[in-house]
């Protein structure tokens, strides 16, 4: 009975940290329930999304002081259900997100940001000597992330015949002496993610 308790506590404390992993700061949140995530598709017909509120995310690669406001160059990439950059995903293309008043590029420049706000159109640009039509962005929201690591050891194995006492039936295979064998877990691995 203890143990059923507390496994069914385990199997929900999981779903609310599971849920709670997929909440938008409040600061990207925006105004709409559906902003426009797909760049690609923004791109290929920049004066249908003009005014529609959109939500990008990738790496700073320029930042661009002009008087009153800043223009950040952001590689994009996909975003994930918390409105994080996913990284290692290829970039979707390259757009200049414009945030009011200034803020100093060593804050900026290659980090990790994602913008909310309504799309106002194109600006050309260069990407090294290549011209390139930037889909511009009024940012009214954003979120600096920062790059974080943890050491994510492999699964235990869930199993409900392990031997818990000298009373308790003990399942072959996962625990006990040779030549059932030890559960071997195999190698810890390092997780990179971006956080707030």
């Amino acid at each position: 009975m203890r143990k059923s308790a507390l496994l069914t506590f385990s199997f929900f404390a999981s779903i609310l940290l599971l849920t709670g992993c997929v909440s938008i700061p409040d600061s990207i949140k925006g105004t709409s329930p559906t902003p426009q995530e797909d760049l690609i598709r923004v791109m290929n017909a920049p004066q249908l999304y003009v005014g529609q509120e959109s939500r990008f995310g990738g790496k700073v690669v320029k930042v661009i002081n002009e008087n009153g406001y800043t223009l950040l160059e952001i590689a994009a990439s996909q975003l994930d259900d918390s409105g994080r950059p996913i990284l290692g995903a290829a970039s979707t293309g390259r757009l200049f997100a414009r945030i009011k008043g200034f803020v100093d590029p060593i804050d900026f420049n290659n980090h990790w940001v994602t913008v909310v706000g309504p799309i106002t159109g194109t600006r050309e640009g260069k990407i090294g000597g290549a011209k390139y039509n930037f889909i511009t962005v009024d940012a009214t929201g954003y979120q600096r992330w920062r790059i974080a690591q943890q050491i994510v050891s492999p699964p235990m194995p869930v199993d409900p015949w392990i031997w818990y006492g000298p009373d308790r039936f003990h399942h072959r295979g996962y625990w006990g002496p040779p030549p059932f064998g030890w559960y071997n877990p195999g190698p810890a691995r390092v997780e990179t993610f971006l956080t707030e």
